[in-house]
């Protein structure tokens, strides 16, 4: 049931019974229901009954589900602080932090920006990491010359801007193309984001759980993050692809319990 957190800044649910020892933060375009099927899938598996796992705080982060998005174009460092927030008013003491895709994003920074309130992080789909390889996620991808030209008309008023938006849709990436306003200007930062030294500083026991078949953010990234954070470990999910937390909530909640 959708509830509201710190006065009505974040919307969310809190899935299973208190104490609340996790909490979970959803993906870019996504929102709380991603982790509805945790508990169902974790009782059906028997897996529920054999932890000492208990509640799951998963808010809808600011521009998405319920939550209205931010004033002003936020980075991962504001939405941490946020989440900051929410766990000082809502807990107040160290949980295990679940982040898929933003999500993870938002959870590294909340790590190393505030490691008083991360006992350890399950991070799922989240692209941290840059990698080399022509397919690999993070290698920023060289825009069209269709698109460069029409952005340098645009500068200088020979083509207008539902035109220049036309182009957008058109050779953008997805999630470029479906945001709108402040949202778009949040991804862009998000997406000029360098998340290096914040991996390296990570203290907090860490377990990286990935899709094998993720085309969003492929294999090669996981790698890369689990060999730059201190003794973190990489689980590989034969047959599951990006939104590990629909196609595979146990393995999410398997990780979770094991670092508590």
């Amino acid at each position: 049931m959708l509830q509201s957190f710190l006065g009505g800044e974040l919307f969310g649910d809190i899935f299973g019974p208190r104490p609340i020892n996790m909490l979970a933060l959803h993906g870019w375009m996504r929102d709380h229901t991603d982790y509805a099927g945790i508990l169902p899938e974790a009782i059906e598996s028997n897996l529920a009954s054999s932890t000492g796992c208990c509640g799951i705080l998963a808010p809808d982060l600011p521009g998405f589900g319920a939550t209205p998005p931010p004033a002003t174009a936020w980075g991962s460092k504001e939405y941490a602080d946020l989440v900051a927030r929410l766990l000082d008013a809502e807990i107040g003491e160290p949980v295990v932090v679940i982040g898929h895709s933003f999500g993870g994003r938002v959870a590294v920074r909340l790590a190393v920006g505030r490691p008083d309130l991360v006992s350890s992080l399950v991070l799922t789909g989240a692209p941290l990491a840059r990698v080399t390889q022509d397919s690999g996620h993070g290698k920023r991808r060289r825009t069209t010359p269709a698109y460069r030209l029409g952005r340098k008309l645009n500068k200088i008023g020979i083509i207008n801007d539902r035109r220049m938006e036309g182009l957008r849709r058109k050779y953008g990436s997805y999630d470029y193309a479906h945001a709108t306003g402040i949202m778009r200007n949040i991804l862009v930062r998000l997406l000029a984001e360098n998340y290096e030294d914040d991996l390296s500083a990570i203290a907090c026991p860490t377990e990286v759980v990935w899709g094998e078949d993720d085309r969003d953010v492929p294999l090669e990234v996981a790698r890369v993050i689990a060999k730059t954070i201190s003794g973190a470990t990489l689980t590989v999910l034969p047959g599951v692809g990006h939104l590990v937390p629909v196609e595979a909530a146990g393995a999410l909640w398997k990780a979770a319990c094991n670092l508590l």
